[in-house]
């Protein structure tokens, strides 16, 4: 079976907590904070896997998760960090955010490994926090949650040239005469339900591989059949095989076919639409009117198009054809098809002092955020110390400024999280 698409939700490892602790020696009365920093969390990368072609793996399998880190303990021991998750995708896959569909990656290359989401990182022991002043800290940093996201995979065949065209013109028969593949081939229409590839060695002893895309129909750009499936695959070829069946033997219109194909290419991507392109007219072994490839010549020619006539069930016209497919492929460019503007790596860096604040229905001012999320992590509420270092922290963030400017009240409650408290000027 081949699977071109899955969709999956990853998620980073959390960062390990801090240790609140304290030394504890031998006639010392009173030892300083010794709590140890807590372990990072795991990273997610994709790696190109050469052995893979399909995404098949992805259909019984969608939640990976990374590692998180350890606990930091005493003596300033810190937490041992989680594993990286490596997730292995094969080459031609690219990695889009689910919910925006910008491209988080392109695995295009072998070997390629590109880090997707960053782990949480480890919370601060509460040796970080000793001062002058505060000498005993009993409070310490949580550690940064991993984050979560649903990413959809897209395979695109890695070919050099893609026969387009109407289903049963015989794409299949063409590309099994001029490689070793082996596609499927019947007289009905999508005999082929998935792309083939097959190589081609030139009587030079170049090579290049063409796929034999699944027939492609009107309205495929908005889906209709296995459309949309389909023409991903054709988007990373750099030569485009038009194959149109000249013969006239159902009653099919050459030139109506070839608008009807470039009209669903240029819907889905006016880059596809402008790829190099050569027309093929098929089947003129039976072909009983020449009047229709007098017809697709005469349009081939206002295009400035090159046309071939061959029959792939005879052979005829295939030698010629593949000479001139090997030479314009050394010297069209190989390039990034795929454009990618700016890779994105999920981080966790993402409005960190970041907060909200308003009403609820009972006139209590509620706050929100990354900044408030944060700062209750490392807090010890039934510790006076670490309370002095909350309310000199709500003040720093500008949480008691916004508040003010809200026109706050002595006796108004403000809620963090599930802590309420009264506020007093």
């Amino acid at each position: 079976m081949f699977t071109d698409y899955a969709k999956i939700t990853i998620k980073s490892g959390n960062g390990g907590n801090g240790a609140i602790t304290f030394r504890r020696e031998k006639y010392v009365a009173a030892g300083g904070p010794d709590g140890g920093d807590g372990g990072k969390g795991g990273d997610i990368y994709f790696v190109a896997d050469q052995d893979s072609n399909t995404l098949l793996d992805f259909r019984y399998k969608k939640n990976f998760k990374a590692e998180s880190g350890e606990n930091g303990s005493g003596s300033h021991c810190h937490g041992k960090s989680g594993e990286d998750l490596y997730i292995k995708v094969p080459v031609g896959t690219i990695i889009k955010d689910a919910q925006t569909g910008k491209v988080v990656a392109d695995i295009s290359e072998k070997g390629q490994k590109e880090l997707v989401l960053k782990g949480g990182r480890g919370g601060k022991g509460n040796s970080h926090f000793a001062t002058s002043t505060r000498q005993a800290p009993r409070f310490a940093q949580d550690g940064e949650k991993g984050k979560e996201k649903e990413l959809i995979l897209e395979l695109k065949l890695l070919a050099d040239v893609g026969l387009i065209g109407f289903p049963n013109v015989g794409k299949s028969t063409f590309l099994s005469r001029v490689t070793k593949a082996t596609p499927k081939i019947a007289d009905y229409h999508f005999t082929t339900l998935k792309p083939n590839l097959g190589v081609v060695e030139s009587q030079y002893g170049d090579s290049f591989v063409i796929a034999d895309i699944p027939g492609i129909i009107e309205g495929a750009s908005q889906g209709t059949g296995l459309g949309l499936q389909f023409l991903r695959h054709i988007e990373r070829t750099r030569l485009l095989l038009h194959v149109i069946d000249v013969s006239g033997s159902e009653g099919r219109n050459p030139v109506e076919d070839f608008k009807i194909i470039n009209e669903e290419l240029k819907k889905y991507s006016e880059k596809l639409a402008k790829r190099k392109q050569i027309i093929v007219a098929n089947k003129i072994d039976s072909m009983q009117d020449e009047v229709l490839y007098q017809e697709l010549e005469k349009l081939a020619k206002k295009q400035g198009l090159e046309i071939y006539k061959i029959s792939a069930v005879t052979g005829e016209g295939l030698t010629q054809l593949l000479q001139r497919v090997s030479t314009l492929l050394k010297e069209l460019p190989k390039e990034d098809l795929v454009e990618v503007e700016e890779k994105m790596v999920y981080e966790l860096e993402e409005d960190k002092e970041g907060f909200e604040i308003h009403k609820d229905q009972e006139g209590a001012y509620v706050v929100t955020g990354p900044a408030i999320d944060k700062l209750i992590g490392r807090i010890n509420m039934d510790d006076n110390e670490s309370m002095y270092y909350f309310h000199k922290m709500i003040a720093n963030i500008g949480i008691e400024a916004k508040l003010k400017e809200m026109g706050i009240q002595e006796g108004d409650i403000v809620k963090f999280l599930d802590w309420e408290f009264e506020w007093y000027n």
